[in-house]
């Protein structure tokens, strides 16, 4: 492991209980201490939602069972390299950090959200982790020069879309 610090990462959403605890986890896994990662939410729900503690155990072998849903209030002194936004109301409502930070946008659609029987909802809890994962994948292989490209890292959130949302927004 490099002796340099590692980039710091804030990873948000609006309740901070399923994408941005995903990509959490994700980024903190892949990037091996190359990323210091931390999740909030603009309007935290105050509980990480299970289907995503059971999507990271099953599908990716992390626990998170110490994960917890908590506000970006928490952060609001830290200097971050990066403040990744997975969903829009977070985009739109996203602060202004110290030390003016790389912004991106990465949106996923919200499986918290979904509806059906658990079975369902967990295969959209699988179906954006996967989505979130792959930008996760895409994000740790740029060379620590290519991290500072701010058109790299934002294109990462155009990257693959879910079936369907070919024409999601950047």
């Amino acid at each position: 492991m490099s002796e340099k610090t590692p980039f710091k990462v804030l990873i948000l959403c609006t309740g901070n209980s399923a994408r941005s605890i995903l990509g959490e986890y994700l980024l903190r896994a892949k990037g091996r201490g190359r990323f210091e990662v931390y999740s909030a939410g603009s309007h935290p729900t105050g509980k990480v939602n299970p289907l995503a503690v059971r999507t990271l155990r099953e599908k990716y072998g992390l626990d998170a069972g110490a994960a917890r849903s908590k506000s970006w209030d928490e952060f609001k002194a830290v200097k971050f390299d990066f403040v990744i936004t997975v969903c829009d109301n977070a985009r739109e409502a996203c602060p202004v950090w110290p030390g003016q930070p790389m912004i991106a946008h990465w949106g996923s659609p919200d499986p918290a959200a979904a509806t059906g029987t658990e079975e369902e909802k967990f295969q959209l809890f699988v179906t954006v982790a996967l989505q979130i994962a792959r930008r996760v994948e895409l994000f740790c292989a740029f060379s620590d020069e290519k991290l500072l490209d701010v058109v790299a890292v934002r294109d990462v959130g155009r990257q693959f879309p879910l079936p369907g949302e070919a024409g999601m927004k950047p």
